[in-house]
């Protein structure tokens, strides 16, 4: 798979045709999560200005505005010549208690991830009871490689593809949408706390386990260790606010 293919597969879930009315609004809420849940990492290429616009429905003058506000928050910078484009920038270390409550206030975190739980067991289970083909099969097993095989400092961006690949390949678009936008929230949430070696490794022993019983069209099983994963990211920011 090509680089602008690989690109294009990683963005399915989160880039859609906007609706009438508020293309402006609905163009950067989308973009602003491509660079939130780290799809595009800081120093690689968002997709052309054509291929934005076409899969987002706009007007490439309404893009070049939506591009200017994250430009006007240090998000993104332009490059000219051959190898030019829109990058994404590195954002600022987020963390501490205090950060994460800030955070957390603007939010309401209980809904937040009771809302994931639902979102990613359903997801879970819909792909272990209409099976995948051979083709997404591979793709789920590629995103859970990625994980075991990113460095720390990359591990949160690839865990967060794993589960976009799987509320993808639920066969439900706004299934998937609605997932982008609260893992958004999550990750926001998640990036204010360090990162636990241990907690990492239980992590990865879920990740196996429940492509397993994907793999294996078991949806019960993948329905309850999703909900036993989701519950451990939730103990663990209730942990840090305790």
């Amino acid at each position: 798979m090509n680089e602008d293919a690989d690109t294009a597969e990683r963005l399915a879930p989160v880039l859609r045709p906007v609706r009438a009315g508020n293309g402006f609004e609905e163009a950067l809420e989308q973009i602003l999560q491509i660079v939130r849940l780290g799809l595009v990492a800081h120093g690689e290429r968002l997709p052309a200005e054509r291929e934005l616009a076409d899969r987002l429905q706009i007007s490439r003058v309404t893009l070049r505005e939506v591009l200017k506000v994250l430009h006007d928050q240090g998000l993104v910078e332009s490059r000219r010549g051959r190898y030019g484009g829109t990058f994404v920038l590195a954002r600022p270390a987020a963390s501490g208690e205090a950060e994460l409550r800030r955070r957390i206030a603007a939010v309401d975190v209980e809904d937040t991830l009771r809302f994931r739980e639902v979102l990613e067991t359903g997801a879970a289970a819909l792909c272990a009871a209409h099976g995948l083909t051979g083709e997404q099969a591979q793709r789920l097993e590629a995103a859970l490689a990625a994980t075991h095989d990113a460095p720390l400092a990359d591990y949160r961006r690839m865990d967060t593809r794993l589960h976009l690949t799987l509320a993808e390949l639920s066969g439900s678009p706004s299934l998937a949408a609605q997932y982008a936008a609260v893992r958004a929230t999550v990750n926001d949430l998640l990036d204010c706390i360090p990162l636990l070696v241990r907690n990492l490794e239980h992590s990865q022993r879920q990740h196996t386990a429940l492509v397993a019983a994907v793999l294996d069209g078991d949806p019960d099983r993948a329905r309850a260790v999703m909900r036993e994963h989701c519950c451990g990211t939730a103990a663990l920011l209730r942990g840090f606010l305790t």
